[in-house]
């Protein structure tokens, strides 16, 4: 993975986390799945572009976005 990649996954103490592959903290944590889609794309835009990828509750990827530079 890139620098600039980041996973939107369930957030183990309620909503959906933002965060880097191998991370010590995450970007965001938001209510909702979608609004950390959202989120997750503007990190990934601000940053030069990059990949976005999303988990479902049951851990699997269940999307795959390309985010272009902003």
């Amino acid at each position: 993975m890139a620098a600039n990649d980041r996973w939107v996954v369930e957030y183990p103490e309620g909503g959906w986390a933002v965060e880097r592959e191998n991370r010590e903290r995450v970007s965001d944590v938001l209510g909702t799945q979608q609004e950390a889609i959202e989120r997750g794309r503007e990190i990934v835009r601000n940053l030069g572009g990059g990949e976005l990828l999303v988990k479902g509750r049951d851990g699997q990827i269940r999307d795959k976005v390309t985010v272009a530079p902003g």
